[in-house]
């Protein structure tokens, strides 16, 4: 039920969760043989392997914007919009720094 309600709140949260579990997921299937510390570890020595590990999980809010904007759920969309918006403006900012 809480899934389809309208919400900016709700889509700002799955908004921010989405790369997480993107990430989970793609260190699951790439780099299951790794501890996780590693990979992070790996993730901040190497910028051009941030950078496809931050596209791969920003996929994960593509797809649940696009589900949520399929069934009409404007406000939850907007909050993914945002989300993943102030996602990439952080992944840009310490790919630079970092």
């Amino acid at each position: 039920m809480l899934f389809k309600k309208d919400n900016l709140i709700l889509g700002l949260v799955l908004g921010f969760l989405a790369p997480l579990f993107g990430m989970v997921c793609f260190y699951f299937l790439k780099f299951s043989s790794l501890k996780f510390s590693e990979f992070l570890q790996i993730l901040v020595q190497w910028k051009s392997f941030f950078t496809s590990v931050i596209t791969v999980s920003l996929i994960a809010d593509g797809a649940i914007f696009t589900i949520y904007t399929n069934m009409g759920k404007d406000e939850t969309a907007r909050g993914i919009f945002i989300a993943t918006c102030v996602y990439a403006i952080i992944s840009i900012t310490l790919k630079f720094v970092l």
